[in-house]
């Protein structure tokens, strides 16, 4: 009797590891790989209006050329309008004939304004008379040891990455709530936002307040759609505008062609079916961030014996895609 308990036990155990292991290999949850192959496709979005901030470069800007590519009408925000105008040419070129200059809005924006959030969103509004989707995804990351973090910095970025979201999120939520449109709500966290990332503590905080304030909503608002994404470690220029440990300071350092990241063009191709499914949660990487995951938010009593087994400093160099 006790031989069969523990064949059932470890033949259990096994089965789940090569699952586990089976999911891990693929490049997002196994939700997301499904409903690429089964779900909506990105072009069942075609025609809508989907609002896109922090779309001057990176994942903002490959999510809204995935977006034009299936006839999506798209507001594309930042600072930067130059680089703005760019994504737009791109918009155009890539939507094969479907979208013109006017299915293409540029909107110069600055999220730390939070006073004239209501005047962008209204600006929005004049061009295209609605607004279905808004994706939340201006912000930045972090490189700093937790120690050293001077209080300011932990104030300056949630009031980029928490604050500005939210509100802006609330008038959005106000808008769709007016006009009974069951709107949706799509914000950018992070792999941070479901795993303690070492050495970016108030990034990795932000994110997880994020998920707080929008799962909050989500069991207090039934007419809303709300998808977080959370990417793993991506190429992208984020390195350059880092926060540090230190108020005003950059990190200013460069992705590395031989770092282990997703390509920025297929996290946006991602991104964009996580929203054309409608996904409550979703996130994608490269291995092993995909198994991190995985026993991290399945297993979490196992996640605390594999980390000190995989140690700070090989964390920090998987965290770092190397």
């Amino acid at each position: 009797m006790a031989f069969f308990f523990y064949f059932v036990t470890i033949t259990f155990f096994l089965y789940h590891l090569v699952r586990l292991i089976m999911w891990a290999l693929l490049d997002s949850d196994i939700e997301l790989f499904v409903l690429s192959k089964l779900g909506k496709p990105i072009s069942s979005l075609r025609g809508k209006v989907v609002w896109i901030t922090g779309a001057s470069s990176g994942i903002g800007r490959d999510l809204a050329i995935a977006l034009a590519r299936n006839g999506v009408r798209l507001c594309i925000s930042a600072r930067n309008i130059s680089e703005l105008l760019k994504v737009k040419q791109a918009c155009i070129a890539q939507s094969n004939g479907s979208l013109g200059p006017n299915d293409v809005y540029v909107l110069e924006m600055d999220m730390l304004h939070l006073n004239h959030h209501n005047d962008y969103f209204n600006m929005v509004l004049d061009h295209f008379k609605t607004v279905d989707i808004l994706v939340n995804n201006a912000g930045r990351s972090q490189r700093a040891d937790w120690a050293s973090i001077n209080i300011k910095v932990d104030r300056e970025l949630f009031e980029l990455d928490v604050f500005a979201v939210v509100n802006l999120s609330r008038i959005a939520l106000n808008f769709f709530a007016r006009n009974s449109i069951k709107g949706h709500l799509v914000v950018t966290s992070s792999t941070a936002g479901l795993l303690g990332a070492p050495n970016s503590g108030t990034y990795t905080g932000a994110k997880h307040a994020l998920h707080g304030y929008f799962e909050a909503l989500r069991n207090e608002f039934a007419n809303v759609h709300i998808t977080m994404f959370c990417p793993g470690p991506t190429a992208t220029n984020f390195l350059q505008e880092c926060f540090t440990d230190t108020p005003g300071a950059k990190y200013n350092q460069s992705v590395q062609p031989t770092d282990r990241r997703m390509t920025s063009e297929r996290c946006g191709h991602l991104y964009a079916l996580a929203i054309a499914n409608k996904t409550h949660l979703s996130w994608v990487g490269t291995f092993p961030i995909n198994f991190l995951l995985y026993i991290g938010l399945y297993y979490p009593n196992l996640k605390r014996v594999l980390l000190k087994i995989v140690g700070t400093e090989r964390l920090q160099r998987i965290r770092d895609s190397r």
